[in-house]
């Protein structure tokens, strides 16, 4: 019997791993481990527990089986009408496959398959100890392991694959299975080899802090046997290996802090920036020191303060009660301070001469309009293929102003569309933005406002990058848009549109998980606006999608090669929002079955909402039931003009051709209005007909007129269903 009382500990010590990248990479490993030990048929409890602070990733497996499972595996060789002569002599076939397994003729089976029997031969193996498997176990997880980008350092496994990348250098590795060491090693090639580079081995040593210690050196090797000990060895030398405990650490330390100063953190770390995500992952045992700026600089625009701040030095804002910056900020520090206040002093420092440039910038970009700064966009390039910042605002202008004036029919908001979609980059010709990439668009918007144009023009400028999610309540909302919401929308989509269309025209294409220029963020924004436009703007459009794209695509000279995949690639989208809004995938392929150049999203929506509505009706469930049929006897007919209800003289085929006529006009005109939820119910109506027509009438008749007409009655009820929407997706099989 197998036992489990085993404990695996693995510790892969880097050097400091991007903060954005540990969150992945510990899931990562995680998953790895559970797919290493499945393929070598060791068996533990529960999946593997991972951790990782910026300069370890570890995982460890409680209990683990202590040799792997037997295996056995009856392989299938070849048919026995092969293998045997008539006299019953084996043939080559049936020698050659004993040879192969190196047994006799007469250990093989026979067994029986769909195709007949076959001569086949059971293999047993018996599974090896748990600790003379690790070693290739570590090989394979080491090799599993992906970078956003990998480092070559000269390290190399022993497994025949050459050259071994990684994130970061491996400088220490600890491989224990209970509470012993696992040899293990990764070569350090002859050039890379010296006093200081050696291969590294695996053992029991792993290493605090690199510069806090209660006694002896900082960063010494701290010898470990079990998880347990190993955590709290790493913790009496600053290290905190839980990442939720670095994380609730800081968030009590904020507050405290915050409490001292009279204030609280700003909310805008939370809404705006991933800082309370990635600083537990900066840090090995987090502190917090308050610092203080002095009160001049609050005069610059509080989203040039909180993005110094937050993006640039990880520093955390802080408000008083009515949400107004004070002149201090919060920094989280690697290590516990004796004398926190020279570490505030420095880090005030480097913050002030930051904001001293922000408020040169300030002071500088404001004394030129953002129209004169149009033609300096002609010298920043947007892509090679698809020209200048100056050519992309004249594209998007001239879309704004289509979009408002013929998608969103108002006519009176396409000059203002025009306008701000032609400031709207302009920005990117400051000092500001060019220092503080982060602010692009926003900067345009605060210095429109600077310079008195009106809130539909700014504002349409300050949040045109948005919104970069699918929630429904993703930024920004009709309030924060105020009059300017039919402005924004217009502009906001034709950028997205422009990028999207353009890149796919100039073969800048996503591949897999790899997107490098963010189009399925553009798209996704897309999507958004189409779906929630009512909501943000009191705004209705049912223009197909494809229509939007094809006026997208015209400054292009037309699609190019690039219009199917541009096509899936945007009904990829649509989908993606209405799973993640929680619609049902089935009903999702219902109200897109069409294809998104001939779908609009928000019709979509509000099919999905009817569809949603309407899940307890068996009327309908029994049409979509019966469409599956419909589709697949009329499949190739095309529904004709008028049906011929002379030939169909049946009880059951009268009676479907009386309810067809009575309600197509009804479930049409409900279509047209957006009034689904009657279109469901005027569809659902017509259960009781076409169940009887199906139970009574014989579709394929012998006389060629008579199954014509009968196809053409189902193919009108096939197209006046599919028009709507396919709702034989809808039964589960």
């Amino acid at each position: 019997m197998t036992g489990l009382d085993r404990e695996l500990l693995i510790e892969i010590g880097c050097e400091e791993i991007p903060a954005s990248w540990l969150p992945g990479l510990t899931a990562q490993l995680g998953r790895h481990l559970d797919a290493r030990l499945k393929e070598f048929r060791l068996t533990g409890e529960g999946a593997a527990e991972t951790y990782s602070t910026p300069r370890r990733l570890t995982a460890r497996v409680a209990k683990l089986s202590e040799r792997q499972s037997d295996f056995e595996e009856l392989v299938t060789g070849p048919p026995v009408s092969t293998a045997f002569k008539a006299d019953g002599q084996p043939t080559p076939a049936a020698t050659g496959f004993a040879k192969k397994y190196g047994v006799e003729l007469e250990a093989l089976e026979r067994t029986e398959t769909p195709k007949g029997a076959y001569l086949a031969y059971r293999v047993r193996q018996r599974g090896k100890a748990t600790v003379d498997v690790l070693a290739d176990l570590m090989t394979g997880l080491l090799r599993d392991m992906t970078f956003p980008k990998q480092m070559r350092w000269d390290a190399y496994l022993e497994d025949g694959k050459g050259d071994f990348p990684f994130g970061r250098p491996i400088r220490w590795l600890v491989l224990l299975y209970g509470g012993r060491v696992v040899p293990f090693v990764i070569r350090r090639t002859e050039l890379a080899q010296g006093p200081t580079v050696q291969d590294i081995r695996s053992g029991p040593n792993t290493y605090g802090h690199r510069f806090l210690t209660t006694s002896g050196r900082a960063g010494r090797a701290i010898k470990v046997k079990m998880f347990d000990d190993y955590q709290a060895r790493l913790l009496e030398n600053f290290v905190i290996l839980a990442r939720s405990e670095r994380e609730q650490r800081i968030r009590r330390e904020l507050e405290t802090h915050a409490r001292k100063l009279g204030a609280r953190v700003s909310g805008l770390v939370a809404s705006q920036s991933s800082l309370l995500q990635e600083v537990p992952d900066l840090v090995e045992y987090p502190s917090v020191v308050a610092g203080h700026i002095p009160v001049e600089f609050l005069k610059l625009p509080e989203e040039v303060l909180t993005t110094t701040m937050i993006h640039h030095q990880h520093y955390f804002p802080v408000v008083d009660e009515e949400g107004h910056l004070k002149p201090a900020f919060l920094a989280v520090i690697n290590m516990q301070a004796e004398r926190p206040e020279i570490i505030a002093r420095n880090s005030e420092r480097v913050l002030t001469a930051r904001l001293r440039d922000a408020r040169f910038f300030w002071d500088e970009d404001r004394k030129t309009t953002l129209q004169s700064r149009i033609d300096r966009l002609s010298t920043i390039l947007f892509h090679k293929k698809l020209g200048s910042y100056k050519e992309k605002a004249d594209r998007i202008a001239a879309l704004a102003a289509w979009l408002a004036e013929e998608a969103f029919g108002r006519s009176d908001a396409a000059a203002s569309a025009e306008r701000a979609a032609r400031l709207c980059k302009a920005d990117l010709a400051t000092d500001m933005v060019r220092e503080l990439t982060e602010l692009q668009g926003t900067m345009g918007g605060i210095y429109a406002r600077e310079e008195g144009l009106p809130e539909e023009i700014w504002k349409a400028i300050y949040y045109h990058y948005l919104p970069v999610g699918v929630e429904a309540d993703a930024p920004p909302s009709r309030q924060q848009l105020g009059s300017a919401s039919v402005t924004w929308s217009a502009v906001s989509l034709a950028d997205k549109l422009d990028s999207v269309v353009g890149m796919f025209w100039a073969g800048e294409r996503p591949t897999g998980s790899r997107d490098p220029l963010g189009l399925r963020r553009q798209a996704q924004g897309a999507v958004k606006i189409l779906v929630d436009l009512p909501d943000l703007a009191g705004l209705e459009n049912r223009l197909p999608l494809g229509r939007l794209l094809e006026q997208a695509a015209l400054p292009f000279g037309g699609y190019g090669d690039s219009e199917a995949p541009l096509l899936a690639f945007m009904g990829d989208r649509v989908s993606y929002l209405l799973e993640h809004r929680g619609f049902d995938i089935r009903s999702v392929r219902a109200v897109t079955h069409a294809g998104p150049a001939t779908i609009s999203p928000l019709e979509t929506l509000r099919k999905l909402e009817a569809l949603a509505q309407m899940s307890g009706s068996e009327s309908l469930l029994g049409v979509a039931t019966l469409l599956k049929r419909v589709k697949n006897i009329s499949k190739g007919v095309q529904a004709p003009a008028t049906v011929d209800a002379a030939l169909l003289t049946e009880p059951a085929e009268q009676a479907l051709v009386s309810a067809l006529q009575a309600g197509a006009t009804g479930i049409r005109a409900a279509a047209s209005r957006g009034d689904y939820r009657d279109a469901f119910t005027g569809i659902a109506a017509l259960q009781p007909p076409v169940a009887k027509f199906f139970d009574d009438v014989l579709v394929m008749a012998e006389d060629e007129r008579l199954r014509a007409a009968r196809l053409g009655l189902v193919a009108t009820l096939r197209g006046l269903i599919l028009d709507i929407a396919d709702i034989s997706e809808i039964v589960t099989e």
